[in-house]
């Protein structure tokens, strides 16, 4: 396949607090802000190494991942950072979660990827506070309509539609994914109250090689854009 499927589990680690595919430092962007006492909600925590390193800063998180081998994962490493916060097994379509409960959401690929963004954002939208921010990782649409499966490599052509169906099947056992066209996002995100505040196309340094991708498509990211971080406010 095109990735490492197991990259929307491991994203996080080991070197939390870095961002995406080429693991840039959220020291570097900036997008979370300083999260000493807030309320964080991690959306597809995997094995829980954002809220980790979260916790240690003065955050408040929750974890929330629907495989529950991740979250035993996650358990086993909160015991050995001696490091407490809640493990949620749900969907992040159905958030299991009162109405403004959160000061921050933010997903670094894994559930905004998987879920349906239709069920999702209007989800996130409903748990934050007013001012509070939404910010999430995922595969830039330019990545799909360039995507060669039959040479499982990233063309430099394009090779389905910009526009159409939303959800994206490899015909193999990965998950069924999910991608938007930018405007798409944009109304989405405006029909639910949340306004956007930055947009960030993540590029590799020259030579760099993303560890969930082979050599050719770390290359091919140095031209076009492979993944996209949404930095949003709730109005």
């Amino acid at each position: 396949m095109w990735y490492d499927r197991r990259y929307a589990c491991v994203l996080g680690g080991p070197s939390a607090s870095a961002w995406g595919l080429f693991r840039v430092p959220e020291s570097e962007l900036g997008l979370l802000g300083n999260p000493r006492s807030k309320a964080i909600l991690e959306l597809g925590c995997g094995a829980a190494r954002w809220s980790i390193a979260l916790a240690r800063a003065g955050a408040r998180p929750t974890g929330l991942d629907l495989s529950s081998v991740q979250l035993a994962r996650a358990r086993e490493l909160q015991r050995q950072s001696k490091v407490r916060f809640p493990l949620v097994r749900a969907s992040a379509e159905h958030l299991p979660f009162r109405d403004a409960t959160f000061d921050l959401v933010f997903c670094d690929w894994g559930a905004m990827t998987f879920a349906d963004p239709v069920r999702t954002v209007p989800e996130c939208a409903r748990v934050l506070r007013r001012g509070g921010g939404f910010v999430f990782a995922a595969a830039s649409p330019i990545r799909y309509v360039t995507l060669d499966l039959a040479k499982d490599v990233q063309s430099r052509r394009l090779v389905r539609p910009y526009f159409g169906d939303p959800r994206f099947d490899a015909g193999s056992d990965d998950a069924v994914e999910f991608s938007l066209p930018y405007g798409a996002w944009i109304d989405l995100f405006r029909g639910n109250g949340l306004t956007v505040e930055r947009l960030v196309e993540t590029r590799p340094t020259p030579g760099q090689r993303s560890r969930y991708l082979p050599r050719a498509d770390s290359e091919w990211g140095r031209s076009w854009p492979l993944e996209a971080i949404w930095k949003l406010r709730k109005e």
